[in-house]
């Protein structure tokens, strides 16, 4: 007798998908991992300090425009408050307002870390 049945080939199994969604996998992973110390900005909050305040108010409001110095404009920081420091373990006091950025807060920080005063406090 004749047998005219087709044999119906194995298919075999598609890598292609399979590569994609590990390759998709790997790019999460990668993305989503944290390779190494992310950098951290040590502040005192105000409701924790630590040390009470004393002395002349230091109040540092920081603006998009500029900075002002218990209420004063000033474009010199450093030189403004260093009157009113007695030791570098002085609290001062900084906000921001009026829509100034992350950025602003944090330039503010530095200039202020760069003439040694390292006690700094951030209130809303």
């Amino acid at each position: 007798m004749l047998d005219l049945a087709q044999r119906t080939r194995r298919r075999r199994i598609g890598l292609t998908p399979m590569i994609d969604v590990v390759f998709l996998l790997l790019v999460f992973f990668m993305l989503a991992a944290r390779f190494g110390m992310t950098d951290a900005v040590p502040v005192s909050l105000s409701g924790g300090a630590a040390q009470p305040y004393d002395g002349p108010p230091r109040l540092v409001t920081i603006r998009p425009g500029g900075m002002l110095v218990n209420g004063v404009a000033t474009d010199t920081l450093a030189e403004t408050l260093a009157p009113l420091m007695a030791t570098p373990q002085d609290v001062v006091i900084l906000r921001a307002r009026d829509g100034a950025s992350v950025q602003d807060l944090l330039d503010a920080m530095a200039l202020l870390r760069g003439a040694g005063w390292s006690n700094l406090v951030v209130v809303e």
